[in-house]
């Protein structure tokens, strides 16, 4: 596998937000979204035997795991990667970018699917089919940039009956384009979605630090 980083840290965002765990981040993604925070996970890092990132994860003792990118799903051995970590105990969760088919992870693996508005300029590249794979325990995510986006969000999670399928619609502000409050009153205004502000907690602890 191809792996630009393991690090033990906070989790940032969704309902675990908090939560001390590993970050696992794959290198590689098929999509290229105008505000992507993490260029350098397209082609940064090394090789590493999938056994070897069980072992590395697992001296760090941390309860979670968290498997992100890029996009972690290009690598075929994250599915195995994914169910190992869960059986040595852990909890796993994957964040995937929307694009490629999520049913083959493990029921074990919670996913958190991030579907991209058109402000990313890769909306055409959702495949929507994803969602008839989520569960009750996993999470939809959008990253929104713009008024535009958020409408859309609200839209598409109608749509889609998102609130009877996932655990949480989280809905981020595009970090350096819109002011979380902004978001947040936009939030607050729309009556009709249960959706949640979902804050990267370790950039406002951190800012653009890399492995915190």
């Amino acid at each position: 596998m191809r792996v630009c980083e393991i690090y033990k840290s906070i989790l940032g965002e969704g309902s675990c937000a908090g939560y001390s765990g590993v970050i696992i981040r794959l290198t590689g993604c098929n999509l290229r979204c105008l505000w992507c925070d993490t260029k350098y996970a397209y082609s940064e890092g090394y090789e590493i035997e999938p056994r070897e990132i069980l072992a590395r994860t697992l001296v760090l003792k941390a309860p979670y795991a968290l498997l992100t990118g890029g996009e972690p799903l290009l690598q075929e051995e994250t599915v195995e990667l994914a169910d190992s970590l869960h059986r040595a105990g852990m909890r796993v969760i994957i964040e995937t970018n929307g694009s490629i088919d999520i049913s083959p992870l493990p029921p074990s693996v919670v996913r958190v699917v991030d579907f991209k508005p058109p402000g990313s300029g890769m909306s055409h590249r959702n495949l929507w089919e994803n969602v008839n794979h989520l569960r009750a325990c996993d999470e939809v995510k959008f990253v929104i940039a713009s008024y535009e986006d958020f409408l859309w969000a609200c839209e598409k999670s109608r749509e889609y009956n998102l609130e009877k399928r996932v655990s949480a619609i989280l809905l981020s502000p595009a970090w350096g384009l819109l002011e979380p409050a902004r978001l947040a009153e936009w939030i607050i205004k729309e009556d009709k979605l249960r959706a949640k502000l979902n804050l990267q907690l370790h950039k406002i602890l951190w800012g653009e630090r890399r492995g915190v």
